[in-house]
């Protein structure tokens, strides 16, 4: 069961905001950037997606399995054997 933890809000220049403990932002892994939603009388704080994560091992095991080519079939037209220039 989580714990509930009163805070106050402080002026930070002309915005609001509240001081999250460290050890509550360690405890579900936020770093540096956050995504904010509200969701009814509730405001959500996660940690926001990296776009692309993974994406390294995951080519890589695609390679290993040989399932990187190309799934369209590949053809060419005259305008590319004689208009496109490389």
């Amino acid at each position: 069961m989580s714990k509930s933890i009163q805070t106050r809000i402080v002026q930070i220049g002309n915005s609001q905001g509240i001081r999250i403990p460290k050890s509550l932002l360690e405890q579900i892994g936020i770093g540096e950037k956050v995504e904010i939603e509200v969701q009814g009388d509730r405001i959500v704080i996660r940690a926001a997606l990296q776009p692309r994560t993974g994406w390294d091992e995951a080519f890589a095991k695609m390679a290993e399995q040989h399932d990187d080519v190309l799934l369209d079939d590949f053809t060419t037209t005259d305008w590319d054997e004689v208009e496109w220039e490389w």
